[in-house]
């Protein structure tokens, strides 16, 4: 199954891409969708919206994970970041992908082993849960990538669970 990733951002939103097999996952492709802070909040959105339509266009996933939300001391920021998580998750949706969202805790569990890792710690990982020769970046790719990989292995964990069930 491929699964995209993506970590919402109003100036980079990331997007990582990977394919499950088996007990591994196999990199495919990240990279950030950038929009400029100084562009009228619409335009951005529209931006990301289909950025992140063209990547499930040429890499066809059949599922998107994002972060949920977080609490933030800032509202226009958190504001802002409910808009980017709603034309990403429209994007999605619109291509009848399956969604699937996780704590920023689970993603950070789900990769490095423990939940308040650092983003250094959390690209590392990724490199080498990936086995990639770099680490990806910027961290927002890596971020994307980390929240697949935790759809990869809650997936394989509620897989397994059904079978002993």
């Amino acid at each position: 199954m491929r699964v995209l990733g993506i970590d919402c951002g109003s100036r980079i939103t990331g997007y990582g891409v990977i394919d499950i097999d088996g007990a591994d996952c196999v990199f495919v492709r990240c990279g950030a969708i950038r929009s400029k802070a100084s562009d009228p909040m619409g335009d951005r959105l529209k931006h990301i919206y289909k950025g992140i339509v063209a990547v499930i266009s040429e890499l066809q996933p059949q599922a998107a994970a994002f972060e949920s939300l977080f609490y933030a001391t800032n509202v226009q920021s958190a504001l802002k970041l409910g808009h980017v998580r709603g034309v990403s998750m429209f994007a999605a949706a619109e291509a009848n992908l399956s969604i699937y969202e996780y704590s920023p805790l689970e993603v950070k569990s789900a990769v490095t082993g423990y939940g308040r890792a650092e983003k250094p710690q959390v690209q590392q990982m990724v490199r080498a849960l990936l086995k990639l020769n770099v680490a990806p970046h910027p961290y927002d790719a890596a971020d994307a990538l980390a929240v697949a990989i935790c759809h990869a292995h809650t997936t394989r964990f509620n897989q397994s669970l059904a079978a002993h069930v």
